[in-house]
């Protein structure tokens, strides 16, 4: 019996690992996230595609990441279309 609780814990360890969204990556190596929540780990303030660049929707906490290939890879995250990408 307790074999059988300790591969079935296993198991749904090993499920569950799996099922973990990861990041992927284009073919330069920049990493396309699945959202801006996964985006502001990693950059609190967003990327934004060039230095000085104004941001549109008000005020944020955050300065942006400057990274003109890594906003390239998520600039569908640029809601506003002012340059920076998941600003915060």
């Amino acid at each position: 019996m307790k074999k059988l609780s300790v591969s079935l814990l296993t198991a749904v360890f090993i499920v569950g690992i799996s099922c973990i969204a990861v990041p992927k990556a284009d073919a330069k190596g920049v990493v396309i996230y699945s959202n801006c929540t996964e985006l502001n780990k990693v950059y609190k303030g967003g990327v934004a595609k060039k230095a000085g660049i104004q941001n549109k929707g008000g005020k944020t906490k955050y300065k942006p990441f400057v990274s003109a290939a890594l906003y390239e890879a998520n600039y569908k995250k640029d809601r506003d279309k002012d340059g920076i990408a998941c600003e915060k």
